[in-house]
């Protein structure tokens, strides 16, 4: 099998139940099938092709590299990984943890970044994140690797 390692989790968040939506800081989470996040106000979402967004430091660093400073989560990422995951395409099987997830699609534009900087959200177009479903669930923690699988070897 030629699985490939990507990187690691450096940070995971969610938006606790009966909260405003403000992600909080998690050292685990657990992600169920057709579900998404265990405690999270925005799982059981209808569009399961957005069930947990990966964001990449590179992002963060995209920013401030353009004297955009912006605070942890801002950009409303589940999981920060140590690498981009832009380099994964739609369709892609990866493994964190014990969780198997699927690369769906880009992060769309979102408007609530010029809060931070006007430009911040042309400045991050199709480099802010890209949003996974889940194929098998399990507990994904802080530190874990990230693992390119080959798909035929995946049950899906």
């Amino acid at each position: 099998m030629n699985n490939k390692k990507l990187g690691k989790v450096l940070s995971i968040y969610i938006a606790p139940i009966g909260t405003s939506g403000i992600r909080e800081k998690r050292s685990s989470i657990l992600v169920k099938k057709d579900f998404g996040i265990e405690g999270d106000k925005f799982a059981n979402s209808e569009d399961k092709d957005r069930l947990i967004m990966l964001i990449g430091k590179n992002s963060y660093e995209l920013a401030k590299s353009n004297n955009i400073d912006i605070p942890d989560v801002a950009l409303g990422e589940n999981i920060l990984l140590d690498f981009d995951p832009h380099t994964l395409q739609s369709g892609d099987i990866i493994q964190i943890g014990e969780a198997i997830l699927k690369i769906t699609k880009e992060c769309t534009l979102c408007k609530h970044l010029t809060k931070y900087n006007s430009k911040l959200p042309k400045l991050l177009l199709n480099k802010r994140g890209i949003y996974a479903t889940i194929v098998q669930e399990g507990t994904i923690n802080i530190k874990d690797i990230v693992t390119l699988l080959e798909e035929e070897k995946v049950a899906i």
